[in-house]
């Protein structure tokens, strides 16, 4: 059964109360975490001297956005989470959008690429497709996005935080619809056996629909 308006409403105020709740702890256990890999794979498709207008999609409390702009791109960041937009504000002097992804409001083919660096889990599967057609609208014509996710099979509650979980396949399916074209993808961490690689990384590129 799929969840109403105002189950959606609720599984979104829930989990960004979560964050808002522990926003410091969050910041302390990821600040420091090596996301290079993630870093390289999204950059690469790119001309290497190219300065580029990057939308870091659940940007948390900053940490990629204060990144991509020591490179000297031209990050603006969005998360659902008030506090989240505070910090990152603070953190990294960038623009930052306080808009929940079931309600985003992003101008036409504004950006060379998004980041969406755990973060698009959080969305339920029956919005997933329209939450990707508005970022494919977000892009530039031949635009990037990369997104990680942890992977697995169905969605729910993990505490007081939702997810939905998918493995490649089924990602890669949502994206073609969108009209992505899947361009590389990977699992983390990096060197470690196949049981214990619970991210998955894919890097699409945006077709003209």
């Amino acid at each position: 059964m799929k969840p109403g308006n105002k189950e959606l409403d609720a599984i979104e105020s829930l989990t960004l109360g979560h964050y808002n709740q522990n926003a410091a702890a969050f910041w302390n256990g990821t600040k420091d975490h090596d996301v290079t890999q993630n870093y390289e794979a999204f950059l690469t498709p790119f001309p290497e001297n190219k300065k580029l207008d990057i939308l870091d999609f659940g940007c948390g409390p900053g940490r990629d956005v204060y990144y991509f702009k020591s490179l000297g791109h031209r990050p603006v960041g969005l998360d659902g989470s008030e506090v989240f937009c505070g910090m990152a504000r603070r953190h990294t002097g960038c623009h930052i959008l306080h808009q929940k992804f079931l309600s985003l409001e992003l101008a036409r083919h504004a950006f060379d690429g998004i980041f969406a660096n755990a973060s698009l889990f959080h969305v339920p599967l029956q919005e997933l497709p329209r939450v990707l057609d508005d970022l494919h609208a977000a892009l530039k014509p031949g635009g990037i996005l990369f997104l990680s996710n942890p992977r697995g099979n169905g969605e729910g509650w993990s505490g007081q935080r939702y997810g939905h979980y998918m493995q490649f396949e089924t990602s890669k399916a949502f994206l073609k619809e969108a009209g992505f074209q899947v361009l590389d993808h990977y699992y983390r961490p990096s060197g470690k056996p196949d049981h214990e690689q619970h991210w998955l990384a894919i890097v699409a590129q945006a077709e003209a629909l």
